[in-house]
């Protein structure tokens, strides 16, 4: 179970670390997997020729089993709420980073679109419609060298006065993107951890990849976890989740 530091931080933060949140085993046999589906030899650094292969959903047991821990679903459950998210079977794409010096040209500052709107472009609002919660899944040892996610520290709190004004149409990710300014200024701070570790993170925080210039193939899951009933920012009960309670912070609501 987390702890009421730890909601707070998510709250304040935009994101917490779980270690240990699946079995390392289960990473291994993850990796074992990818690697068969990538044109490249994991003894054989010279078929490593591409910055970042991107790779489809899967849903082989060691990654429905990575996705349905206890202490996964316990977590859910206290950031989202009992029965306000869908069970996974899968675990997303995963974009495989390689030691390269050819540039991804994918290392933009952006949250996750979540919806795709009437005009075919992918879009984020103000409830977060479509995503209760990114996750980031480590499948490799991720060091400060080998390509972490860049995270900034409580930008999640700067997007809903951003996206408020468009009501339920929302911004497009490319839209949003142009009007983050002063929140990129906010601290840094890396999703580095052993294999099997977790970060939750609000729908809305500003993220980036990264280029992997001197470190190992990093292997990372980015599934987002859907919502099994709209995000409300006003409750007759007043029992928000800890994401309601985020965006109703970044709006000013008491």
């Amino acid at each position: 179970m987390l702890s009421k530091s730890e909601i707070d931080s998510f709250i304040e933060r935009g994101f917490i670390k779980l270690d240990d949140a699946f079995p390392s085993e289960l990473a291994s046999l993850g990796r074992e997997i990818l690697w068969k589906d990538m044109p490249c030899d994991p003894d054989d650094r010279s078929t490593w020729t591409l910055p970042v292969v991107r790779l489809g959903d899967y849903a082989h047991e060691p990654f429905r089993r990575a996705v349905n821990t206890r202490i996964l679903h316990e977590a859910f459950d206290q950031l989202v709420g009992k029965g306000r998210w869908l069970p996974r079977g899968s675990l997303g794409t995963f974009p495989v980073r390689f030691p390269s010096d050819q540039i991804a040209n994918d290392t933009g500052w952006h949250a996750d679109a979540s919806f795709q709107g009437n005009d075919g472009s992918w879009r984020l609002n103000v409830v977060s419609k479509g995503r209760a919660l990114l996750m980031l899944f480590l499948f490799s040892d991720i060091g400060p060298d080998d390509a972490p996610t860049r995270i900034l520290v409580g930008s999640h709190l700067d997007v809903p006065p951003l996206l408020q004004p468009y009501g339920e149409e929302g911004l497009s990710f490319i839209e949003l993107a142009q009007k983050l300014t002063t929140t990129l200024n906010r601290d840094v701070e890396f999703a580095t951890g052993k294999a099997g570790t977790v970060f939750l993170c609000h729908p809305f925080l500003i993220h980036a990849a990264q280029d992997n210039i001197v470190g190992s193939p990093r292997f990372l899951a980015q599934p987002v976890l859907l919502p099994a009933e709209p995000l409300r920012l006003n409750r007759q009960d007043k029992m928000y989740s800890p994401v309601e309670i985020a965006i109703r912070n970044g709006l000013g609501m008491s």
